[in-house]
Formats: structure tokens, sequence, C-alpha cells
């Protein structure tokens, strides 16, 4: 297996089975253009296997932390240590960038992304409530 930061349009579009819907071109610019934006891709002889995004956030009085955006591994390469691997790319990346910290909202009932996010080095820290809003923009 070998990890990569994604650069190019093609390289997400390559990807996108990976994620819940279709790479768009202009939303996969817009992305990569930002430099607060990530995605690691991981590669299993040539195929796309898994990924990773984090965001970059900075507040005044805090610093900047990452967020795990998204990580999912296809179906078929699954319980290979892929998903652990991702992530803990992604904090090496964090810490290199200088990030304070590193989080994820997950659900709780989602057994498999908690124990990889726990393999990886993540802690409880405790009850989490997300509140959302739809903007009904596409």
């Amino acid at each position: 297996m070998e990890i990569r930061r994604a650069r190019s349009v093609a390289e997400l579009a390559a990807a996108e089975g990976l994620f819940d819907g279709p790479a768009r071109q202009e939303w996969s610019e817009r992305f990569l253009a930002r430099t607060g934006h990530l995605m690691l891709i991981a590669y299993v002889d040539g195929v796309p296997a898994g990924m990773v995004s984090g965001v970059e956030m900075t507040h005044p009085d805090k610093g900047t932390e990452m967020c795990l955006y998204e990580l999912s591994v296809d179906e078929g390469y699954r319980r290979r240590g892929i998903g652990r691997a991702l992530t803990r790319a992604l904090v090496d990346e964090a810490k290199a960038r200088g990030c304070y910290g590193m989080w994820v909202g997950v659900d709780t009932d989602n057994e498999e992304a908690l124990a990889t996010y726990d393999s990886a080095g993540a802690e409880d820290e405790g009850l989490f409530s997300m509140r959302g809003w739809n903007l009904g923009v596409e």
C-alpha cells in the first residue's frame, strides 16, 4: 500500500468510487486550491483503495487544528489496516503543519469507525452533539 496526497482533479476523479457521490470538477478544483484542504489516497497495486480528507481550521485564540472530514475504504479492501494508516498519515500531516490537535465527529453507533480511530490513537473526549443547517445549495 502507498499513501499519496491528491494534487489533481484527475486523481480525485479516479478515486470517486470512495466518495458518497461523483467528484464534480468545480468542487474538486476548489478543494485542491485551498491550502488548508488535504486529501490522502491509499493505493493498493495502483488502485485507489481508501481516502481521508482533512480541513485545517484556525481561530485567533486557539491556533490551528485539523478536522478529519471524511474517511473511506473500499469494501473490498477493509480490515487490512488501510483506514488506520490513512488516519495516522493525516495525524502526521497535521503535526507537520503545526496543528495543535485533530478531531473527528463520528456517529456513536458506527463501531467500525470508532474502532479505526481508537486503533490510530484517538481518545474519546465525551459526548458530542451535532447540529446542522441544510442551506439547499448544490
